[in-house]
């Protein structure tokens, strides 16, 4: 099974994972699921997208159990070779195949972080809803941190550089080619309303969270904002910016929809 993502496999901890905007924003993405994660409950997880396994080595860390899946081999390889508690497990699986009958258990909580779900167009993320409405216990969660239409850092970032058709790319129906490693990936983009929509009547959505509204995208990293004291006032800004009318203008946002 290949990937769009198998060559980004090597590079994304230190392009990404470990890049200060990286972290920046995955702390702002767990400073709302902590609330969830740090209850006296354990709880059993499925993370999909889960690109080199940072985020399920954290939460199986607070003793969850977690089985965390990435239709990428090579993304898994490097998940699997890092030191990882024995309650969490490490597997390869296409999202767009994954059914009722793929795993033997249901879920507390299905997590998808930064962007994953933005690889599928709309007719292969309401399938995913759908299916995943299967895979959760009673009340069970849907975490996802997913890209929005209109990100006022990318419109600033390209408008600045005389680029009008990236500033405004993400506002479009039709999938981008967004360029991963020098490979193309085709890459749609969901406001909060999309994703309340294609999740209704079988979600309730319950949290809406700008990440990166005032902490820039990733791409940025070489630039000075990622560096003190610039990031930190930033992401002190970001704190105080957690307004849920804000998500569609930030690079992610996160959506908490609890099964009805």
């Amino acid at each position: 099974m290949s990937s769009d993502f198998d060559i980004a496999a090597k590079r994304y901890d230190d392009v990404f994972t470990f890049s200060q905007i990286g972290s920046a924003q995955r702390h702002r993405v767990f400073s709302y699921l902590n609330p969830i994660i740090n209850s006296s409950k354990n709880l059993s997880i499925l993370e999909v997208n889960c690109g080199t396994g940072a985020d399920a080595i954290t939460l199986a860390s607070l003793g969850h159990t977690v089985l965390a899946t990435d239709i990428s081999k090579p993304m898994i390889d490097t998940a699997r070779a890092k030191t990882f508690p024995k309650n969490l497990d490490f597997k390869v699986q296409d999202i767009n195949t994954m059914s009722p009958e793929t795993f033997q258990e249901k879920f507390d909580l299905i997590f998808s972080n930064f962007g994953g779900l933005n690889c599928l167009s709309e007719v292969e993320l309401q399938n995913f809803l759908r299916t995943s409405e299967n895979l959760l216990n009673t009340n069970g969660k849907l975490i996802l941190v997913i890209m929005p239409k209109f990100c006022l850092w990318e419109r600033l970032y390209f408008f600045l550089k005389g680029d009008l058709k990236n500033a405004t790319r993400r506002h479009t129906k039709a999938p981008i080619q967004a360029n991963v490693d020098g490979v193309n990936v085709s890459t749609w983009y969901y406001n909060p309303k999309d994703i309340i929509a294609l999740a209704s009547p079988k979600y309730k959505p319950k949290n809406i969270k700008p990440i990166g509204i005032s902490i820039p995208p990733s791409y940025l990293e070489a630039s000075f904002l990622s560096k003190k004291p610039f990031l930190n006032i930033l992401t002190e800004l970001e704190k105080a910016l957690g307004f849920s009318f804000l998500a569609k203008y930030a690079d992610h946002y996160l959506i908490e929809l609890t099964k009805t």
